[in-house]
């Protein structure tokens, strides 16, 4: 190609490009929805991505330029997003209408990762509903109870680690990694029906595949999660894999020789693995292969192992820096273990008002995402975005969001949004339409009831044994990491813990009738 010809060619495709991205970073303006003027290529994400701000700290100041909108427009990179402010318009998009706003945008490619992607919140259209469908037996209150002496034997594990190695004076611990572990064994067991001791085996080869091989939430598995939200062409492109054959080779044969060993043997055990049999023997014409379990158990891995340990990570921590939280707690759980004679039930920990407080004010202040997604399927108008303007049409393939965490921090809603009060929980003050850390709608974590439960058997047992207190490390109000998607803290979350000083009231009781 001669020199002229080719710098023509350059100079026309950089026109196109130009007026391409030129007319997406003009697309509000047209329709005359509030914004902020973005940046060419980068949007309004150049403070998220020179790691001025974190992504929740962007969108709730974006979200704070514009209190009398129902919505605005933000410029994730060049794809523009209609961001919902409005509590009425979200329920309207995400329970009245769900059909035009059923789809999440995926992190998994299909080609690249063909039995991760088949995970619930990665699919769409008809395959997530038959997917849904199959799955929600699996996650209702009762087949919850049916895995609490699980999880129950899992944070005994836990609990009597860290007394026993904390003693009577006091240890500081990374409190990620050990509920890290403690979210492992959970899952190993509930899911996989594998029963796994990380505290005292550290390297059984559950562990050691789950963190080493994974290494979910390191630097590589961060970048090809953002590129396949971000650029899923160009992740495509340069066959970025999210996790590799070797992992779902591993987990897909943990999946099959357990089903092949309960089929031939008739063993029954109350996990999710036994649950998927179940609902797969009863759905006859809805395939749920071996494929299809084990993404569904790999995802409940991926969102244990690393969701569910930072937020339980946010309720140690708000519990040792609050010291009257904490005695009013310990309270709620003697009363419990006296009137369970020191053998908590289900029913007795989901019926702790005080305990469901604290888990609930924790993830109003700290959701481990900031924000959710929906694609628009089917064209759909909105109302006007303020009231000097028009109805907007949106098309399939836009994007919406809405900012969970600047909702939840919105003094509208939610007096002093920044004080942690678990009070307002149990006062009735509180708006469930304004109060999303699981998603809403149909879309809703399939597996937050196991999450919340999770949560609440480990902090009973916690306290039951053991006392928190701040370390030298501990930050009241901790700086939020910088370039992370989710809510995580610079340094990492600190705490000492030592082996409860006062006896459980259980413990006293045993102890007069001994006497006597």
């Amino acid at each position: 190609m001669e020199p002229s010809t080719l710098l023509l060619t350059i100079l026309t495709a950089s026109i196109c490009l130009y007026y391409f991205v030129l007319s997406k970073l003009t697309y509000f303006k047209r329709l005359k929805v509030p914004y902020v003027q973005p940046i060419p290529f980068l949007g309004n994400m150049a403070p998220f991505v020179f790691g001025r701000m974190t992504l929740s700290e962007l969108l709730q100041k974006v979200y704070n330029l514009f209190p009398d909108a129902k919505y605005f427009g933000f410029y994730d990179f060049s794809r523009p997003v209609f961001v919902i402010r409005d509590p009425e318009l979200i329920s309207t998009i995400a329970i009245t209408q769900f059909d035009h706003f059923c789809d999440h945008h995926g992190f998994v490619n299909e080609t690249l990762d063909p039995i991760a992607s088949k995970n619930l919140f990665n699919l769409q259209g008809d395959h997530w509903r038959e997917m849904r469908k199959l799955l929600s037996p699996s996650f209702t209150s009762s087949k919850m109870k049916m895995m609490f002496e699980l999880i129950n034997q899992c944070a005994e594990n836990f609990t009597s680690f860290v007394a026993t190695e904390s003693g009577k004076t006091c240890k500081t611990y990374d409190m990620k990694d050990i509920l890290s572990r403690y979210t492992t064994d959970t899952v190993a067991t509930c899911a996989f029906g594998i029963s796994v001791d990380s505290f005292n085996d550290p390297n059984n080869e559950f562990s050691v595949v789950g963190r080493k091989s994974m290494r979910f939430g390191g630097p590589w598995v961060s970048f090809t999660f953002f590129m396949h939200r971000s650029f899923p062409l160009l992740a495509n492109f340069f066959k970025l894999r999210m996790f590799g054959p070797k992992i779902e080779n591993f987990f897909k044969n943990i999946v099959t020789n357990t089903v092949k060993f309960r089929d031939e043997q008739g063993i029954f055990r109350p996990d999710m693995i036994q649950l998927m049999m179940e609902t797969r023997n009863k759905n006859s014409g809805l395939v749920f292969d071996i494929n299809e379990m084990t993404a569904q158990a790999f995802v409940f891995f991926l969102a244990g192992f690393d969701t569910i340990s930072t937020a339980m990570c946010w309720m140690t921590h708000v519990i040792a820096v609050n010291s009257d939280v904490q005695s009013k707690l310990r309270e709620e759980i003697d009363n419990v273990l006296i009137k369970t004679n020191g053998k908590p039930t289900y029913e007795a920990i989901n019926g702790m008002k005080y305990l469901d407080a604290v888990v609930n004010e924790t993830l109003r202040m700290y959701p481990v995402s900031s924000f959710l997604d929906r694609i628009c399927t089917k064209e759909t108008e909105l109302p006007p975005p303020t009231s000097n303007s028009q109805p907007i049409r949106i098309k399939p393939g836009d994007s919406i969001w809405f900012s969970a965490l600047s909702l939840q921090r919105d003094p509208k809603y939610y007096p002093h949004p920044d004080k942690f009060d678990p009070e307002r929980f149990l006062n009735g003050s509180v708006d469930n339409s304004i109060y999303m850390p699981f998603g809403i709608g149909p879309r809703i974590c399939i597996a937050y009831r196991f999450a919340l439960m999770e949560a609440k058997v480990m902090l009973f047992y916690l306290l039951w044994r053991c006392d928190l207190e701040p370390d030298i490390k501990t930050r009241a109000h901790p700086a939020l990491k910088k370039k992370a998607f989710m809510m995580e803290t610079e340094g990492g979350f600190w705490l000492k813990i030592r082996a409860r000083k006062s006896k459980p009231p259980v413990i006293q009781c045993l102890s007069n009738k001994v006497e006597k």
